[in-house]
């Protein structure tokens, strides 16, 4: 697999070489496959793009895959070795009321989402209505279609607040057909999209549920709500990194290229009608994750390690906030374990986005860029 003939980063040729040569008996069940992916253009989507062309190159897979994009356009000029593998297909539509393609479909990927904590909290109807009338819509294209597997990427926001001395979620606490809590319009819509699929899957569609946590690898948004997104791109340009709060909140970090697997096996090999957390069970404050991706950057740069700015103090006597996945059903019935420890997940994301940033200056400076 040659640089030029997959993706133009090398990091991410380098994981996904190293994500086949681990995973080899992973892509047969794919074998002559249509896929059907939404949100393919988002942090989710592209990694799996990237994986399952590679996958097809390697396997000779004979693959087919349609994307669903709001804008084609834009994600062939993003990706163009995506855009021209010649087994990719984008459509045009919004995930609510986008127009099927034709012919059969055996795997859907749902992984549309507005990754936006702005639109949460102005618009909490429009995010709410995007994840849950995007599902039905899905559902309805992958029972017309004749899918035989199904994948909704959900969210570990569907736990809310857990009870108290409980630092880590465990699938058993939440069933697919509770109720929504009106926490907030991404919560209650991904609550939502869960119960839309346990009852699609009562008629008798391979349908699995990935409640997702926290990631980080290229590809991760900068400039979005993601603290270590954040964390990386201040980094990068000097510092200070600031930390909002007292950096006492416990969080966890799986890299993009272990993702990739655990969706493609809870999609495959998934138990039906069953959620599975996705994420990393080490976990880090966010003023450890801080002071890490400074260190990094630091290592990597000539310019020496930024500093760390914390907003507040920690109040004594307050249990610091966790949001940290129990992945024992994953590692138990699929088998799923983490394979990047989190300073070489920040460090290959930090390479990433430099390499990414050098390339730009060159092209800019041959006269190619705008």
């Amino acid at each position: 697999m040659t640089r030029s003939a997959s993706c133009g980063s090398a990091v991410v040729q380098e994981d996904i070489e190293r994500l086949l040569a681990r995973t080899s008996g992973l892509w047969e069940g794919l074998r002559g496959s249509h896929l059907f992916v939404t949100g393919g253009t988002g942090f989710f989507g592209r990694w799996l793009l990237e994986a399952l062309v590679a996958a097809d190159r390697a396997h000779g897979l004979d693959l087919r895959v349609t994307v669903l994009s709001r804008h084609p356009a834009r994600f062939a000029d993003k990706a163009p070795h995506l855009a021209r593998s010649g087994i990719v297909t984008t459509i045009p539509g919004d995930v609510r009321n986008f127009v099927f393609p034709p012919g059969p479909v055996t795997h859907v990927i749902h992984a549309a989402t507005e990754a936006s904590a702005s639109l949460d909290r102005d618009d909490s109807a429009t995010m709410y209505d995007v994840c849950a009338k995007g599902t039905q819509r899905v559902l309805a294209l992958a029972g017309e279609n004749g899918a035989s597997r199904f994948l909704l990427t959900s969210s570990g926001a569907v736990y809310g607040q857990l009870p108290d001395g409980m630092t880590r979620a465990t699938e058993r606490l939440r069933r697919c057909g509770e109720p929504p809590l009106s926490t907030s319009g991404y919560a209650d819509g991904k609550r939502e999209a869960e119960r839309l699929c346990s009852e699609a899957g009562d008629g008798g569609m391979g349908i699995t549920i990935a409640r997702c946590f926290a990631f980080v690898g290229p590809y991760l948004p900068l400039d979005r709500h993601f603290a270590v997104g954040n964390f990386i791109r201040d980094a990068i340009t000097g510092g200070p990194l600031d930390v909002r709060g007292d950096g006492t909140a416990v969080r966890s970090y799986l890299y993009a290229a272990d993702l990739v697997e655990w969706l493609v096996t809870i999609l495959l090999h998934g138990r039906p009608g069953r959620a599975y957390n996705v994420g990393s069970e080490t976990g880090v404050t966010i003023g450890e994750l801080a002071r890490c991706v400074a260190m990094v950057a630091g290592g990597l740069q000539s310019t020496g390690s930024p500093t760390v700015q914390l907003a507040g103090m920690p109040t004594s006597g307050t249990a610091p906030d966790h949001y940290l996945p129990d992945c024992s059903r994953a590692r138990d019935e699929l088998g799923l374990r983490e394979s990047t420890p989190l300073e070489e997940a920040i460090r290959r994301t930090i390479r990433h986005v430099l390499d990414k940033t050098a390339s730009s200056d060159t092209a800019t400076a041959n006269g190619q860029g705008a």
